[in-house]
């Protein structure tokens, strides 16, 4: 085979490889249309109680980290502002508008080592699980940059339900 017949088998490989990623994509975001954000603000009177600023990792079917959801907002790794206040938790991502999950939304907050292609350190990662829908819960991964994933998990865990009884 010459030089020539070697170049254009792998240029062919390859553009067979990105037009079946292309499908792919397109089929799981055609799967997800139905999952819509919680885009916009908070409540009117919320306090702000903390800031982190960090990397948005993904969101996933909840409690499956690799399998990964393509969301219209959250579809793809970003940096991201992390602010936790009174009426619940806002992500803000560049070029996205404001993701806000509200307190009635927010259902766990811990600390996770693997998401998606991403592994970090033993409880590196800050995993928030939170209802997109009446019937699903999904789980985003965020990474803080200036505090810990325990920190952050920490300041979103008051906002969470009580699952005891308080009487």
């Amino acid at each position: 085979m010459t030089r020539e017949g070697a170049l254009l088998v792998i240029a062919g490989v390859a553009l067979l490889a990105l037009v079946a990623l292309a499908w792919a994509w397109l089929r799981r975001t055609r799967r997800d249309a139905r999952y819509i954000a919680p885009v916009g603000e908070l409540p009117e009177g919320a306090v702000d109680m903390a800031t982190f600023s960090g990397l948005y990792v993904a969101t996933t079917r909840h409690e499956e980290p690799l399998e990964r959801l393509a969301i219209k907002g959250l579809g793809f790794r970003s940096r991201v502002d992390v602010t936790v206040t009174t009426a619940g938790v806002a992500l803000d991502l560049p070029g996205q508008p404001r993701i806000a999950l509200t307190r009635d939304r927010l259902v766990d907050a811990g600390q996770a080592t693997v998401a998606i292609d991403r592994v970090v350190e033993r409880d590196g990662l800050t995993r928030v699980t939170w209802r997109i829908d009446d019937d699903t819960l999904v789980d985003t991964y965020l990474r803080p940059q200036d505090a810990s994933a325990k920190a952050l998990a920490d300041a979103i865990r008051p906002l969470l339900p009580t699952t005891g009884s308080d009487a």
